[in-house]
């Protein structure tokens, strides 16, 4: 099935994104990143899960790797569309939000 939040709609099956007609083209983090958010729209996730559900479980560095692929993420699904709709929680980790703008 397609998930779908706001004008945002991600295709697990074909692993296509959209925002609206336009097409996003991602890597496979990014990916893997976007799933984890749409699957839990406006529930904060903290790095750790992230971390743990994006990359291999034997994946051991504690680096901001998150945080450079989420910053990825931005300039690709928000920044084109003038929109904000992955938001940082201080201290906990990030949301998707569930109206997707």
């Amino acid at each position: 099935a397609v998930l779908v939040v706001g004008d945002l709609r991600l295709d697990p099956a074909t692993r296509e994104v959209w925002r609206g007609d336009a097409a996003i083209v991602l890597s496979s983090k990014e990916f893997a990143l976007l799933e984890i958010f749409m699957r839990r729209p406006g529930q904060v996730i903290s790095r750790l899960d992230l971390l743990e559900h994006a990359w291999d479980f034997a994946y051991e560095n504690r680096s901001n790797v998150v945080d450079v692929y989420v910053r990825h993420l931005r300039r690709k699904i928000d920044e084109p569309f003038g929109r904000q709709s992955l938001e940082t929680v201080r201290g906990a980790g990030y949301r998707l939000r569930a109206d997707g703008a």
